[in-house]
């Protein structure tokens, strides 16, 4: 590979990752259709998540096409849980504000959320949406809100929504201007992305 060709590639690569963010994250929970689990994906990518959590234990994991996602994985972590108390736990111990969507009296507008806080947000099954267990042990919830005939996004559209509101927040927060990751970790996931 031609040395010009891989220093722009390594430079768009820290271009990357100097906009990912570290303390934003979603949790998949047992989604089980692999076109909206591949498009979550792309919007993480996107958005710059560069970590998605896996929550499966009554649905296996969706058989997912190369060509639609195989692009957007290679650059967002994947981190699988069987266990809610034990994912709670991961996650809050990284100080992060656990919301679920749900459409519960209790459940704010996704606008009234601050965002710019460590935020991982649990996106339920296409059918009966986040589990009791997963709403209970969630420090709030939030619904997208909608004016149609319809009362319910596709998770895939939902998921974008609002990492769209997250990222706009934190924009305006200036918290895409400078790297979120430490030193030592943008250089480890350098390394590592040059070799993908």
């Amino acid at each position: 590979m031609p040395k010009e060709h891989t220093a722009r590639r390594k430079e768009r690569l820290l271009e990357v990752l100097r906009h990912r963010q570290p303390d934003l994250t979603l949790v998949l929970a047992n989604i089980h259709d692999p076109h909206n689990v591949s498009a979550i994906y792309r919007s993480c990518d996107a958005f710059g998540v560069n970590r998605v959590h896996l929550y499966y234990t009554d649905t296996p994991f969706p058989v997912l096409g190369r060509k639609t996602s195989a692009s957007a994985r290679k650059w967002v972590e994947s981190e699988r849980h069987r266990d809610a108390t034990t994912m709670m736990l991961h996650l809050h111990a990284q100080g992060m504000q656990v919301l679920a969507t749900s459409f519960s009296a209790s459940a704010r507008p996704l606008r009234q959320w601050n965002f710019t806080r460590p935020t991982a947000v649990i996106m339920g099954n296409e059918h009966s949406g986040v589990e009791e267990s997963l709403l209970e042990a969630a420090d709030g919830e939030l619904y997208i809100p909608m004016y149609g005939m319809i009362q319910s996004f596709n998770v895939s559209v939902a998921a974008a929504i609002i990492l769209s509101e997250a990222s706009r927040q934190r924009e305006a927060a200036g918290m895409y201007a400078t790297p979120r990751m430490n030193d030592a970790a943008l250089e480890s996931t350098l390394a590592a992305w040059l070799e993908k």
